[in-house]
């Protein structure tokens, strides 16, 4: 098991490297950089001698690769220096100002999402073939065929401007509900398919094994059977999604916080992405990036644990 863990703990890290890597290489060969951006916005001229000022103050003037290993360095103490824009805040500052919004729309998503997802994927593999597998397999599709952005607006048209239901855009934290429903149905698209699919496949494949129909051969009631022998090993493959979906839905959705003007990560991410703020680029990219990985690698040993087909083998 100690091999099994520290391949992946390698791997995790390998992971990290590489991307951050390449998003630092990337980012600085888009021609122009955060000066001429700022110097878009405002629309003035900023003077020459002050911009190379400013790129001697943040290191901008050093060849890349002493840049990326001078940022490496201080990311590692969680240092991920100060923002081009937000004059004398730091970046741990400015994302434990913007993430607790996206951490709310999240864990709000993932809360309905799952009822929602593991509902219409239970009742569809428990009636195959009739309405409630229509049902499930349709909604799926929908969500599967509709972008996210475009559901958004539709929502928007329909819901805000035509009818006047809810409000177009905002968000007032836990107090408000009615600001809570468009941002929380958009972003729920992508969950809600992967959920019903994963349970509708996983809760099919195990109703026709061998052990179940011992199960029923022994006359077990059909509560017993499905509680215990059905649902106990078929969502045990869920745990495989559930615990990277939620990392990405708490790091906060670009379209949707955009579209919705909720001032989360998500959000702050895309501003900073225009105005070519390296900085928080480089922090929201690589908080994504350990959370995914982190949750993988925790998903992989717990996976492991959970279910006993799976063996901590020696890999080659």
């Amino acid at each position: 098991m100690f091999r099994f863990i520290l391949i992946r703990f390698g791997g995790l890290i390998g992971v990290l490297l590489a991307v951050s890597l390449l998003t630092f290489f990337l980012m600085h060969a888009v021609p122009g950089g955060p000066f001429d951006a700022m110097t878009a916005q405002t629309a003035q001229m900023i003077p020459l001698e002050l911009v190379r000022n400013m790129e001697k103050m943040y290191g901008l003037d050093k060849p890349l690769w002493q840049q990326y290993w001078l940022f490496l360095k201080a990311a590692l103490q969680g240092n991920f220096g100060y923002s081009y824009y937000a004059s004398g805040r730091s970046i741990n500052e400015l994302v434990g100002e913007h993430w607790p919004y996206s951490i709310q729309i999240g864990v709000m998503t993932l809360a309905f999402s799952s009822v929602i997802g593991l509902g219409l994927g239970i009742f569809s593999a428990m009636n195959p073939g009739r309405w409630p597998d229509h049902m499930g397999t349709g909604i799926s599709l929908f969500c599967m065929t509709v972008p996210s952005f475009v559901f958004a607006k539709l929502a928007q048209y329909v819901f805000a401007v035509r009818l006047g239901w809810l409000p177009t855009s905002g968000w007032y934290g836990w107090s408000q509900p009615r600001y809570w429903v468009l941002p929380v149905l958009a972003n729920s698209l992508g969950p809600v398919l992967t959920l019903q699919r994963y349970t509708r496949s996983a809760i099919a494949d195990v109703m026709r094994a061998n052990y179940v129909r011992t199960a029923r051969a022994k006359g077990l009631g059909k509560m017993k059977v499905t509680l215990i022998h059905i649902f106990k090993n078929a969502l045990t493959p869920v745990v495989t999604v559930a615990g990277p979906m939620t990392a990405s839905l708490i790091t906060g959705s670009i379209f949707i916080e955009s579209i919705f003007r909720i001032p989360g990560l998500g959000w702050y991410t895309n501003v900073s992405i225009g105005r070519r703020d390296y900085p928080l680029i480089m922090a929201s990219t690589l908080l994504w990036t350990t959370l995914i990985s982190v949750t993988y690698f925790i998903t992989d040993i717990v996976y492991a644990l959970l279910d006993p087909r799976v063996a901590f083998v020696k890999e080659r």
